[in-house]
């Protein structure tokens, strides 16, 4: 099974576009979204092409290949308008002999780690930088970037999993800037 893992829309709907784009172009068989789906947050400037309304029917569309997390930014209104579950804190992926713990970020993080085994992997957004580090017992922390509002100079962003490979892509062009096996 191939997932796309995506954070951090904040209601742009051009980012949107070109996550939908990605997604197919892809030929995933599920998309991850890690939180911040619709509303921009006060500590954040509006992300270009933001409207949450015209991202709502591009979300619901996906609702079949869709699993969600909640963000800071989310609220129970967003859950109202999307078809498809937005409030829960985490979900677990098993990849291998190993379990992705995948959040947003806000509250498990390095700082407030979830219950991980060695080797497990601790995988949010939230910081809307892409991460790849080694910590604790063999664990990792992975982090796709944001879509929409990037920060630290790094590229608009979204992560492919499939056959245990973690590849960190470029939004747009859907090129390969990090790998990990």
């Amino acid at each position: 099974m191939k997932w796309m893992i995506a954070s951090d829309l904040h209601g742009s709907a051009k980012y949107c576009r070109q996550m939908v784009e990605a997604f197919e172009r892809e030929g995933a068989d599920r998309l991850l979204l890690l939180g911040d789906l619709l509303y921009h947050g006060p500590r954040n400037d509006l992300p270009d092409g933001y409207a949450p309304k015209e991202v709502i029917p591009l979300l619901n569309g996906l609702k079949p290949k869709l699993c969600c997390v909640r963000g800071n930014c989310e609220a129970e209104v967003d859950q109202m308008v999307l078809s498809f579950p937005v409030m829960a804190d985490y979900c677990i992926l098993p990849v291998g002999e190993k379990l992705v713990y995948a959040t947003h970020g806000h509250i498990y993080n390095k700082k407030n780690l979830p219950p991980l085994a060695p080797g497990d992997v601790l995988l949010h957004g939230h910081t809307h930088v892409p991460a790849w580090e080694s910590f604790g017992d063999g664990n990792l922390y992975l982090n796709p970037g944001s879509l929409s509002i990037p920060k630290e100079n790094s590229p608009h962003s979204y992560m492919t999993l499939e056959d245990s490979i973690f590849q960190w892509k470029e939004l747009a062009s859907g090129e390969v800037y990090h790998e990990i096996i």
